[in-house]
């Protein structure tokens, strides 16, 4: 344990006092539990193929069933599973704000960049984990739209599958990045989910809001695409930079289908003028 906390001393400059209060939990979670989670991570992060293929046939599966059937209206459950995730994406971005603050003003953008000293950190170190075992949970997102009859687009399930490997497989490796891809995802879930429950309690919103969330969730890809360019660009020069190639080819394949699809997504939603169908006629 001893070289185990050299090393780590040796990596991050000082003690980042980054929030005013540090709970028990968070401080318990890095000291006595986050090694042996970490162990289980290495030899089981695989297993978020098996949950990924689970998840594609069980919508698969539950779409078939529900071709011939009415919709569930699931409105108190789809209030309470979005507050839910509001609420925890909302305290997940309050907790790790702070630390990508601190390491850009501290140490400068390249080593917020290329520097894993968040894992290190009780508070980022414990929210880093409840970002990578949330995405799990976050499957059960679809099972409302299959359950509701509403349009599963490609984008949804695609976006849940890919996000889930990738957290997973960089959590083994403490990629350097991921505090930026964490701080952010946090960020927007507070304002999406928020939404989602809102609406779900027959809210009434402006539509700016969705343009907002959506523009939000756009304006992330870029953000992340820009990263992947950057640390590429860092790694050419022969510096150190905390990200494999392999996981910085995959990141930016990944960022670089989500920004197309959300474009389009937004482009399709918010710019094209539908022409007014019968249907929409009768039901205004």
């Amino acid at each position: 344990m001893a070289s185990t906390g050299a090393h780590i001393d040796s990596m991050i400059t000082g003690v980042n006092r980054t929030v005013a209060v540090v709970f028990d939990f968070e401080k318990k979670w890095l000291s006595e539990t986050e090694p042996s989670f970490m162990n289980w991570m290495l030899k089981n992060w695989t297993m978020c193929f098996i949950y990924s293929l689970v998840y594609i046939a069980i919508v698969h599966c539950g779409r078939m069933y529900m071709e011939n059937r009415p919709r569930y209206e699931l409105r108190p459950a789809l209030t309470m599973w979005s507050a839910i995730l509001g609420a925890f994406s909302l305290m997940g971005a309050i907790r790790t704000w702070p630390e990508l603050i601190y390491s850009i003003y501290e140490h400068g953008v390249q080593h917020s960049v290329c520097s894993p000293s968040y894992f290190y950190d009780p508070v980022t170190a414990f929210w880093s984990f409840m970002f990578t075992v949330s995405k799990v949970y976050e499957l059960g997102d679809t099972m409302f739209i299959v359950l509701r009859k509403q349009q599963l687009i490609f984008l949804h399930w695609y976006h849940h599958v890919t996000v889930l490997i990738y957290v997973w497989y960089s959590y083994t490796e403490r990629t350097a990045p991921g505090r930026w891809f964490m701080v952010m995802n946090y960020t927007v879930h507070a304002f999406m989910y928020t939404y989602y429950a809102l609406r779900a309690m027959r809210v009434r919103i402006p539509k700016w809001v969705n343009i907002f969330i959506t523009a939000m969730q756009l304006s992330q890809m870029i953000i992340g695409c820009t990263l992947n360019v950057w640390i590429y660009q860092i790694k050419e020069r022969g510096e150190t930079c905390h990200q494999s190639n392999e996981n910085l080819q995959y990141s930016f394949v990944m960022y670089m289908s989500y920004f197309g699809l959300f474009a389009h997504f937004f482009y399709t939603t918010y710019m094209v003028k539908k022409e007014p169908t019968d249907s929409k006629i009768k039901s205004s």
